[in-house]
Formats: C-alpha cells, sequence, structure tokens
C-alpha cells in the first residue's frame, strides 16, 4: 500500500492491498481509486434514529441501524451445539431476528442488549417473522470482544451521518467505508469538470470538496450541497450527449417526403371506417411537417394502449409511399410482425393489394419478412422489396440484416420495446443513399422528466386519447392466500365470460421446464417463496379443473414461429377460448373479443408490464376486466403495488409510480448496458427541474462549442459518466 498522491486512474490494490481490492473488484466491479470514489453511500443514517426495518423486502441484500434488544440461546435440534438468536429494533416497531448457528459465547456477551450496531445479510422469512441468518455486523460505540467492533472498523462511524454503502456479502458497508478512508487520505481531485461560469451562476462548489463530502459529510448542509454538486454533473453530462446528437442530426440530409394530394394517404382516409381523434389528426400533422424536411425525422410516439398508434404510423408510411418511397415496421417478435402485417392488410383493403385482382389503381404491396418464411416466399418477398414494388415491408430486425434489400428506404417504424440503437442505425444508413426518417413507437407512458433524459434527441409526440368504441377496463386485486374462494370465483367469471362469446387470457411468469430465456424468471426462490406460476403446469390443470371442457390453447417464446403465429391466430378467430400464455401477450396483440385476463403471481409483474398486460382486454365494444392474483399479503410493498395498478387507468400516473420505485440505473440503462454507471444520484422525479436546468445550459453550450473543444476537462468527464455503451442506450429508443 502506499502513501504517494493517488488519482483517480490509480489502481485500488496500489492503496488498500491485494486481497481486498480483489474482493470490490468481484463484488462490486470497483478497480481504481475513481471507480470508489464515485461509489456514493446509498444512504446515511443517522446514530439514533431508526431504519424502517418493516419495509425491508423478503431476498433483499440489507443492511440496517438497529439496537439489541434481547439475545437467547437453545440447542439445535437437528444437530449438536446452540443457537444463538439476537432480536435487534428499528425503535419503531420493526424488528428483526439474527441468527448464529455454533457456539459462539464471545458473541452472546458482545451482542448485549442496548448495543447499536449496523446489521448486513439477505433478508429471509421464518414462521412469518423477518431475519437475518448468520449477518455481517459491526457496533458503535467502545467496549466489546470480537473482530466485528475493532476500533479500526468503528472510526468509519465517529460522525453523527453514517454512510450505508451499496455493498456485498463478501464485502459489507464498513469495509467500502474504511476503504475509502485510506483512498480520500492520499487522494487528488480531477479538474473541475463544470464550466467556472456555469458554477457561479448556479451556485455550485468545486468537485473536491463534494467528493470529500459526500463520503465523510460535516453536516447535513454541506451533505446537500455535495450531492446537488454531484448531480448537476450527472444531468449535464446525459444532456449534454443528448444535445450533441440532436444537433448532429439535424445537420444530416435526408430526403424530404412530402404529402401528396390525391395520393394513397388521402385514398386511406376516405375508406377509414370511423373518425381520427383530434390527437391522431395533431400528432399526423406533426409527423407530416417533419417527413417534408430535409432532415431526417427522429421522433418518439407514445400513447395509452389502444390510443391508436399503429394507425398513425400507417398513414406516415402512406406519406412516404406517396412520395415515391418505400417504409420499413420493424416489430420485437415474428407473432407481431406477422399481426401487424394481417391488421394493416385488413386496413388498406384494395389499396394495399397491388397486382391483385379487385387491387385500387393506385395502390402498393405489404411484405412480411420473417426468419420463418420458406425459401419460395422469402424470395418472392425479397424481391419485391429489393424492386420497390413493395412500399410498406413487416419484420423482425432481421428486415436490417440477411441480404435484405431495398430500392428506397425513407421511413422506419419501430415498435414497441424495441431497442433501436447504433449498430442497427448503421445498418440502416447501409440500406438507404441517406439516413431514412426514423419514428419510435412506445405504449409504456414517460413521465416528462424521463423523456427529457432518456429519449433527449427525440421529437416527442403523445395520444392520450382512446378511440370512439374502445371500452373501459376493470381491475381487481385477488388475494389468493387470505381469500381463496376468490380465486374459484375467478376462474366462474372466465366460464361467464366464455359462455357469453367472449374469450379469456390466463398469464404466468414462468414457461415451465427447459433453459431460462429473457420472459423467464428463474424457478428457484431462496427465501422461503415457492416457484412462480408456469404455463405449462398451468395449462393441463386448468383444463382438468376450474375450466374443464373449455378450448384451451399455450403461447410463449420458446414454441416454434410457426406454431406460436397459428396458436395466436386460433385464438384471434374465436377457435381458443382461453389462452394460457406468458408476457409474449404484453405488447401488441389484439383479439377485440378478449374480455377477461387473469395474471396469477401478478406480484411477480412490474407495474408498466401490468398497465400494458391488461391493454390486451376491452379492445372490443364489451367491457374489460384485468383480475390480478397474489399471495402478497395486505400492507407489503407488493400488495401496495397491485393495489395501485387496480386504482387507475391513467398510465402515467403508474410510470410515476413505476419509477419511484425501481432504480434510476435500471431507467438510464446501467442494467440493460450491463457496465456499471457512473449515474448514481440522479432522481428522474424528484430533480426534474435541475435536469430542465441541464438541459438548457447544454443546448447553450453545444451551440456555442459544439463538440466541446473549448472545454477538455468537461468532454473528458462527459465521456467517462456517459460511456460509448450508455450514449449508444440513450440513443435508442
Amino acid at each position: 500500500m502506499t502513501s504517494e498522491p493517488s488519482t483517480m486512474d490509480t489502481p485500488l490494490k496500489k492503496l488498500v492491498g491485494e486481497k481486498t481490492a480483489k474482493a470490490l473488484a468481484g463484488h462490486l466491479d470497483l478497480h481504481t481509486a475513481g471507480d470508489l470514489i464515485y461509489h456514493f453511500p446509498r444512504r446515511y443514517d443517522e446514530r439514533g434514529e431508526h431504519t424502517d426495518i418493516r419495509s425491508l423486502d423478503v431476498g433483499e441484500q440489507a443492511t440496517v441501524l438497529a439496537q439489541v434488544q434481547r439475545t437467547a440461546v437453545r440447542p439445535m435440534r437437528q444437530r449438536r451445539g446452540n443457537l444463538l438468536e439476537v432480536t435487534v429494533g428499528d425503535g419503531a416497531g420493526g424488528t428483526l431476528a439474527l441468527t448464529f448457528f455454533g457456539n459462539q459465547a464471545w458473541r452472546e456477551r458482545e451482542l448485549r442488549p442496548g448495543r447499536w450496531g449496523l446489521f448486513a445479510g439477505k433478508v429471509t422469512e421464518f414462521r412469518g417473522k423477518r431475519q437475518l441468518n448468520g449477518p455481517e455486523y459491526v457496533l458503535l460505540g467502545e467496549g466489546g470482544d470480537g473482530e466485528a467492533a475493532a476500533n479500526e472498523e468503528i472510526e468509519e462511524f465517529a460522525g453523527a451521518l453514517i454512510p450505508v454503502y451499496p455493498a456485498a456479502a463478501a464485502v459489507p458497508t464498513w469495509v467500502v467505508a474504511r476503504c475509502v478512508r485510506v483512498v480520500l487520505d492520499t487522494f487528488t481531485a480531477p479538474d473541475d469538470p463544470l464550466p467556472a461560469t456555469l458554477r457561479a451562476s448556479r451556485n455550485l462548489g468545486g468537485i473536491g470538496t463534494a467528493l470529500r463530502e459526500i463520503h465523510r459529510p460535516t453536516s447535513k448542509e454541506a451533505l446537500y450541497r455535495a450531492r446537488h454538486r454531484l448531480k448537476w454533473d450527472e444531468a449535464f453530462a446525459v444532456q449534454l450527449t443528448l444535445v450533441q446528437r440532436k444537433h448532429r442530426a439535424a445537420a444530416s440530409p435526408a430526403r424530404p417526403r412530402p404529402a401528396r394530394p390525391g395520393g394513397l394517404l388521402d385514398a386511406f382516409d376516405a375508406r377509414l371506417p370511423y373518425e381520427l381523434t383530434p390527437g391522431q389528426r395533431d400528432v399526423g400533422v406533426e409527423i407530416a411537417a417533419d417527413l417534408a424536411t430535409a432532415h431526417p425525422m427522429h421522433r418518439l410516439l407514445q400513447g395509452e394502449v389502444g390510443s391508436g398508434k399503429t394507425v398513425v404510423a400507417l398513414r406516415a408510411m402512406l406519406q412516404v409511399v406517396d412520395a415515391g418511397g418505400q417504409a420499413a415496421l420493424l416489430a420485437p417478435t415474428e407473432v407481431l410482425a406477422a399481426q401487424h402485417h394481417r391488421g394493416i392488410l385488413d386496413l388498406l383493403g384494395p389499396l394495399g393489394r397491388a397486382g391483385e385482382l379487385g387491387a385500387a389503381d393506385d395502390a402498393t404491396r405489404v411484405e412480411l419478412v420473417t426468419g420463418s418464411l420458406g425459401a419460395v416466399a422469402r424470395r418472392r418477398a425479397l424481391a419485391e422489396v429489393a424492386s420497390g414494388a413493395a412500399g410498406i415491408v413487416l419484420g423482425t430486425h432481421a428486415l436490417l440484416y440477411e441480404g435484405v434489400d431495398f430500392a428506397d428506404l425513407g421511413l422506419v417504424v419501430v415498435d414497441e420495446q424495441h431497442r433501436f440503437g447504433v449498430e442497427q442505425r448503421d445498418a440502416l444508413r447501409a440500406k438507404a443513399e441517406q439516413p431514412p426518417h426514423v419514428l419510435v413507437m412506445t405504449a409504456t407512458p414517460i413521465p416528462r422528466t424521463v423523456a427529457m433524459t432518456v429519449y433527449g434527441d427525440l421529437e416527442t409526440s403523445t395520444l392520450s386519447q382512446l378511440p370512439q368504441g374502445r371500452s373501459p377496463i376493470a381491475s381487481h386485486v385477488v388475494p389468493a392466500a387470505e381469500k381463496p374462494a376468490f380465486l374459484d370465483r375467478a376462474w366462474r367469471r372466465v366460464r361467464e365470460e366464455v359462455s357469453a362469446g367472449h374469450q379469456a387470457y390466463v398469464v404466468c411468469p414462468r414457461i415451465g421446464e427447459g433453459p431460462a430465456s429473457e420472459e423467464e424468471p428463474p424457478a428457484e426462490d431462496d427465501n422461503g417463496r415457492r416457484p412462480p406460476m408456469a404455463v405449462t403446469e398451468v395449462a393441463p390443470l386448468l383444463a382438468e379443473g376450474p375450466l374443464h371442457g373449455l378450448r384451451i390453447g399455450v403461447l410463449h417464446g420458446r414454441l416454434p414461429p410457426d406454431e406460436k403465429d397459428a396458436v395466436m391466430r386460433s385464438f384471434a378467430d374465436g377457435d381458443l377460448d382461453v389462452l394460457v400464455a406468458t408476457t409474449v401477450v404484453e405488447v401488441g396483440v389484439n383479439v377485440p373479443n378478449a374480455t377477461v385476463m387473469i395474471v396469477l403471481d401478478a406480484d411477480r409483474f412490474g407495474v408498466s408490464q401490468l398497465h400494458q398486460l391488461r391493454g390486451r382486454v376491452g379492445r372490443g365494444s364489451a367491457p374489460g376486466l384485468c383480475l390480478l392474483v397474489s399471495e402478497a399479503l395486505e400492507g407489503t410493498p407488493a400488495r401496495e403495488r397491485l393495489d395501485a395498478v387496480a386504482s387507475t387507468t391513467d398510465g402515467f400516473k403508474l410510470a410515476e409510480l413505476d419509477l419511484e420505485q425501481r432504480r434510476e440505473g435500471d431507467v438510464l440503462g446501467a442494467t440493460q448496458s450491463g457496465r456499471r454507471s457512473h449515474l448514481r444520484l440522479l432522481s428522474l422525479l424528484r430533480d426534474a427541474d435541475l435536469i430542465r436546468d441541464a438541459r438548457a445550459e447544454a443546448i447553450a453550450l453545444v451551440e456555442e462549442d459544439p463538440e466541446l473543444a473549448r472545454h477538455p476537462a468537461l468532454a473528458a468527464s462527459v465521456a467517462a459518466l456517459v460511456d460509448e455503451e450508455r450514449a449508444e442506450y440513450l440513443e435508442k429508443g
């Protein structure tokens, strides 16, 4: 270990020793002094104040500040020796049991009632009681035997505010705190990346002070100033990245695709069997204007499930076809690509059947290109695309590769839940002489600050009205553990709907036996909970039990593509009464006759996902019903989440709730990119004003210095905070 000055790039093994550095690298992905300095505390506990133990979720790795209330020693039943059970409390009525196996008299003497400490471990449940098995801990204050209470450890917590770090079982928070102290003793802060004029106008402190105060705050006020300054670094880096991308895109040339009076679009509007909503008309005007410019459109179209985004996108595609170009729609799965194909052909009628008997004079062709096409059909489809005869082309990302050549690609529409990144954009550029216009659609409503921070380089349009004829959806929680009779009633409701001529979905979190997949959470649960319900297990139970005699189909991502399409088609045609499926039905599946959905183990799904799922019912004239079945008990966070989903169909409210409950890093792409992120502090909800201010400053700076040539420290900081993978994620729609 060294006492020489350390910089951001100094390897940790030079500062904290080889063994500790290896643990930090292996468990927390921390390799350099800079990595550790930017590994900020997730919260601060205060001596004498409580941690809310009752808010802990079973299965999470938790660190709590608590006081020992009592200890008890009893012999173990299954083997020789004693078990020490220590009860700790948070001062607000919440308690945790700590269990230690083996004869450890010294530990009983150390953990005497009245002592305060930090206790870290995995939260489990045994006979309805929360517990930590063999937790790591450090006691606060003097006295006590044992290594855990060593003064060297206690020194980290000499102040009133006790930092609690993101940690691991092998590297608890106090080990991280000790390493941070060692690094801070020799650390030389980097050049301040924020321009001095910006720091002065926004009253922001220096970077060195902020980095020290966030780890070892001298007061609550100093901590607030440090966090505020570091949040500015994060927000400014993200906004600069997005504003630069928008600036570069605006400078790119694109072929204008203006509307043509008397063309396909006008003919389509004339044959629509219903009126467009005012929102659809307004968004249509925005998109039409974008397509007519000489710069590539890059627009996000968001709207509730069923708000009519597909019709808006189809009208944009027809405008491009009228202007002599082609349009491609990328769907996330072959099932949805095939469904879009059928739906668009139905909407277009004779306008989409060029070359066929009964086609309109100025009709185009609509082609489906997927990996499961037979060789002959594939060759024919690719020839239609290459010649330009197919004005509208539908498929998965396979459209961008595998020898698919367009005559003149003018517009790409990216359907829900696609991550449309740099690689795909490069592939598209290779297919077009000039960058095509891009329209990204999402049915997950996005709070304003998320749109500003994650989709900040896209213009945003929102559809908030539902088309006429769409029915309301009622949602209810079915508490299966507390009231089993309610579940029996749910299955009777399915039979009633089927008797009335309607259809039903039953959604499960898991497929069943076989390798894990994206839609498949792990079957095992070592927190005392049973495995999630599985499609392949639930379907036969329903067929033999409460839904006996009904026509039941099964749909999940592990089926071959042609089988998936056949099942979906059977359900859409009314040949099946009940579809037991995974979240493969979450996006885009449109069966107006389906009126009821039962989501099993609903607490295993996210808020936005549940909102998406229930949008599959109530798509026709009959009202929809969504029943959220869960064993989560009243008052638990999981149950409160489900109650919130049941209480409102306002997707924007639910999106904000989802954002509150998820880590910000998930929203900003840390988990998607698989890389550790330095975007630690920014809250997209709480820091909305700061994000808005950072965007305004970023726009002003990029206008005068587009490549940040006059601000090298800032450019380096942006590169570090928003690395290439993150920049790619932020660019994705």
